[in-house]
């Protein structure tokens, strides 16, 4: 429906494929999408040259290229070689996804060469950056290989837009790399925070990245409580929630009430008249009992 009604915009829409999707799956409607103005990049292609996209301007001009790269997976950038011991596999990984980038890169470059341009390098990715701040929600994509990618090992694209992590940020790094978080929190450590996306914009003569608030259309909360005041605490979580709208609640229950067998019983009777949903009910464990 949202690339239905994207089409009088005039937009392009790349759609890039992520650790948790299927590139059988996405790969189904790829090609009907591309009469609708969409492009769908399931996994890495053996033609590096179809990962090049140029984006028009709404002249219809050349704009920018962007190199549409989507999760790599391992398997599809190298094989598995015996012998190998876990650390060299993390090297030859990370290299595989070095050279990836800049076989690509140097692609854009040419093309700019040949067309006689100077169009804008956008790189894109789907990968865990060394230094980025993670929420409870994200997950280690290549276990027990590669825990993270450095920031250096990218070409010097004018524009790195990363996903997989959830929290908004900008990469310390000599390369422009940021970022955009989910647009919805996806666990509680997310609730509080603001979500947005990076509005990136190229003239003739700079770039600027500017930040595009997303509305919650969804409240989270999470509150540490004793088993008496509950009822108190989510009310007085509620007091910023728009009327309609239904909470979803973790209740961390403090030691003093933990032992209670009925615990979950009790704590949704003190709720049942309330306008919210309890996703979550945990118990706060002692210091002792966590060590044991």
């Amino acid at each position: 429906q949202f690339i239905v009604e994207l089409q009088g915009s005039g937009c392009q829409l790349v759609i890039l494929g992520g650790n948790h999707d299927a590139a059988a799956v996405l790969n189904e409607s790829k090609n009907l999408l591309q009469y609708l103005n969409t492009r769908v990049f399931a996994s890495s292609s053996d033609d590096l040259a179809r990962q090049l996209v140029v984006l028009h301007n709404q002249q219809k001009q050349p704009a920018a290229l962007l190199c549409a790269i989507p999760f790599l997976r391992a398997r599809d950038l190298l094989q598995s070689q015996s012998g190998q011991s876990a650390r060299d596999k993390q090297l030859s990984l990370q290299q595989a996804i070095a050279q990836h980038y800049q076989q690509l890169y140097t692609l854009a470059q040419q093309y700019n060469a040949e067309q006689q341009l100077q169009l804008p390098i956008i790189m894109t990715g789907h990968l865990t950056t060394v230094g980025v701040s993670t929420s409870d929600s994200v997950r280690d994509i290549y276990i027990g290989t590669l825990e993270a990618f450095p920031a250096d090992a990218f070409p010097p694209a004018d524009y790195i837009a990363l996903g997989h992590i959830h929290q908004s940020q900008q990469l310390k790094a000599a390369t422009d790399i940021r970022y955009s978080g989910s647009p919805i929190a996806l666990s509680f450590d997310e609730a509080k925070a603001q979500k947005q996306l990076w509005l990136l914009e190229f003239s003739a003569a700079e770039k600027t990245v500017s930040s595009l608030p997303v509305p919650c259309f969804q409240p989270l909360c999470s509150i540490k409580t004793n088993l008496a005041d509950v009822a108190l605490n989510v009310q007085q979580a509620l007091q910023g929630i728009s009327e309609g709208s239904t909470l979803w609640l973790e209740l961390v229950i403090s030691e003093t009430d933990a032992y209670l067998t009925d615990l979950q019983q009790r704590v949704e009777q003190i709720l049942q008249d309330l306008p919210v949903q309890l996703l979550r009910l945990r118990r706060q464990r002692s210091s002792q009992a966590a060590g044991l």
